[in-house]
């Protein structure tokens, strides 16, 4: 990916910190390309691994359990033995889970709400002090379009994202006087499997998507480098939405 010299992220430090899913790798790849240092925060071994995986060598990261609260704390801790500042952060969390209303029991309400919103804020309470001081930060909350908009047997994920969204919205106004930019980039159905636009359009909501195609990583990275960026001064508390045009539907 082409960077512009104004989007240019050498000398920057980035936390990616991720809960799920198969787009952290490329988020961690589009940073790194603009020449940010990643530390990786996730889930679980098989996600940093996979995240650690498309970095560049040298790269490190943690564990976080969102269940104990003090598992950002403890990530955070780990990141202090490398790094000195932190510039970037971007929250993936974004665990999907379907099911109807009916069969969702308690605990698993609670474990997509832990994975999700939980995860976001334990992370975003320990770096934003951070960003503070220095008088400087960006973070980034990467959300389903579904943050805005219903669909059946979606009412856990909607809701965890829905959260994040609303946590964007109210840290950014928080922490604005600090230069801190808080913005979110929406989803919708995306390809990290290299699909033929044929097979996309084998599914329904596929053809209801008005660009009839599921985005992939190269329709992600360029929006989150400049909200990254020193260049994103006058966004924040914004989601963007890159759904090919989905969240346009009544």
């Amino acid at each position: 990916m082409p960077i512009l010299s104004e989007y240019n992220l050498t000398g920057k430090i980035a936390i990616l910190s991720t809960s799920g899913g198969t787009e952290a790798p490329f988020l961690g790849q589009a940073l790194a390309e603009a020449g940010a240092a990643i530390f990786a925060v996730a889930r679980t071994q098989a996600l940093l691994d996979a995240v650690l995986a498309s970095l560049p060598s040298g790269s490190s990261g943690a564990l976080m359990d969102a269940n104990d609260p003090n598992g950002a704390k403890s990530a955070l801790e780990k990141f202090d033995n490398s790094h000195n500042k932190v510039d970037i952060l971007v929250n993936d969390h974004r665990s999907m889970f379907a099911r109807p209303l009916e069969e969702i029991g308690v605990e698993e309400w609670d474990a997509v709400q832990t994975r999700n919103a939980k995860a976001t804020y334990l992370i975003s309470q320990q770096v934003l002090p951070r960003m503070a001081k220095a008088e400087s930060g960006r973070v980034v909350n990467m959300i389903s379009e579904m943050a805005e908009r219903g669909m059946i047997n979606g009412s856990a994920f909607a809701a965890s994202q829905a959260a994040i969204l609303a946590l964007t919205r109210s840290l950014a106004v928080e922490w604005s006087h600090f230069n801190i930019r808080i913005n979110a980039i929406g989803t919708g159905l995306m390809d990290t499997e290299n699909q033929t636009i044929e097979k996309q359009q084998e599914e329904l909501l596929v053809r209801y998507t008005p660009l009839r195609r599921k985005g992939n990583p190269s329709d992600i990275g360029p929006l989150l480098v400049y909200l990254c960026s020193e260049y994103c001064d006058y966004s924040t508390g914004q989601p963007v939405y890159v759904d090919g045009g989905l969240n346009a539907h009544p």
